[in-house]
């Protein structure tokens, strides 16, 4: 998929789910108001932030998008991994909110009976954002979008604070009426904990995190699996956003010409970037093979202490 089809795909999900976060936030803010439930208020906010953090993931992923140019000879694909750092941080004021809110009504001991219409509210927000995430998240791993998952999981925060605003309202009703903050603090930290995860996962996608070990594993194999490689001196490889950049060192025969070194360096290159692993670039350097390599390629670290060759 390349990246006019990536952000095509990206926006048509956050267009639905925009709309669609939009009638239910009208809906439960009804339902609040009408039903005198102060939860299932909190819950339709909860929703609007939906719709803005939405928003956010749209720029996010059109920015991405953009070709590369001279001020970003490697892409902005990282600028990705930036918009979902700060959707992680608006799902952490989220639940900062939610919590707050339940520690204020528990210490306060103010609880109202609110109607049948809040109940319903409340089912009905449950079933739609469990769909939303299901939706997003569906979307998310088909484009491999950082920001986008990072919003699918908003919407399941929002489908949890809809799971305590029922459980609330139904304890409310049945004469139970603290279990509403209760549950509250309960879906305050089940969001902090996915918002870590999120911000931490947005980081290794900035800070030139290795691949992981599998497909590096594999990306040996294959280069190895070439002819005219004797070993490899050095692989090395970093995340960058949700693409690969692979720089590897090869030995190979050193009475080989410089053309049949950089043939081989060429089929290693093309190899490893038309393979499966998401690979933005992949540079190849030739070392000639000398006990050394062989010492090295056998070495934990790989990393010769001196090299020469053409790539």
């Amino acid at each position: 998929m390349n990246g006019r089809e990536r952000t095509k795909t990206g926006h048509n999900i956050s267009v639905v789910t925009i709309l669609i976060n939009l009638v239910l936030t009208s809906l439960k803010l009804f339902a609040g108001i009408i039903g005198r439930s102060n939860a299932m208020i909190a819950d339709a906010m909860h929703s609007l932030s939906d719709v803005i953090s939405t928003f956010a993931v749209m720029i996010g992923l059109h920015l991405a998008g953009r070709p590369d140019d001279e001020d970003h000879p490697y892409g902005h694909e990282k600028l990705e991994p930036v918009v979902a750092k700060i959707l992680a941080v608006i799902l952490v004021v989220t639940a900062l909110g939610i919590g707050y809110s339940g520690i204020q009504r528990i210490y306060a001991g103010n609880y109202e009976v609110p109607g049948k219409i809040a109940l319903y509210g409340a089912l009905l927000s449950i079933a739609v954002k469990e769909w939303m995430y299901y939706y997003t998240a569906k979307g998310a791993k088909k484009i491999e979008s950082s920001a986008l998952m990072a919003d699918a999981w908003h919407h399941r925060s929002d489908a949890l604070s809809s799971v305590g605003a029922l459980i609330g309202i139904g304890g409310a009703r049945l004469g139970y009426r603290i279990l509403d903050p209760v549950a509250s603090l309960i879906i305050c930290l089940f969001i902090i904990k996915v918002s870590a995860e999120i911000y931490l996962r947005s980081v290794n996608q900035l800070v030139d995190h290795a691949g992981d070990k599998q497909t590096i594993e594999d990306i040996r194999a294959d280069i190895m699996g070439i002819e005219g490689v004797i070993c490899i001196n050095k692989l090395k490889t970093r995340v960058h956003a949700n693409k690969l950049f692979v720089d590897v060192d090869v030995a190979v025969e050193g009475t080989l010409s410089v053309t049949e070194g950089h043939n081989i360096a060429e089929k290693v290159h093309d190899k490893i970037e038309n393979g499966n692993y998401k690979v933005k670039h992949c540079m190849v350097h030739v070392d000639p093979f000398s006990k050394d390599s062989e010492k090295n390629a056998n070495s934990k670290s790989g990393i010769p202490d001196n090299r020469t060759g053409v790539s």
